[in-house]
């Protein structure tokens, strides 16, 4: 998938996807947040987009 690197971006325009993302919250515990954002610099991904293509990829 690109990375969207390299495109201008624009207020309320989407870049990597057809929509806009908007801030949603869930609550977990330290150790799972540490956890997430590992995984995520692993990938070299913040965690939104970690989170984002996870769930695209996921069957259901």
């Amino acid at each position: 998938m690109s990375t969207g690197k390299g495109t201008k971006r624009t207020k309320n325009k989407p870049v990597l996807y057809d929509e806009l993302k908007k801030i949603h919250g869930i609550s977990l515990t330290d150790y799972s947040w540490s956890k997430l954002k590992s995984m995520a610099s692993d990938k070299g991904l913040s965690v939104s987009e970690f989170v984002e293509q996870w769930i695209r990829e996921t069957p259901g």
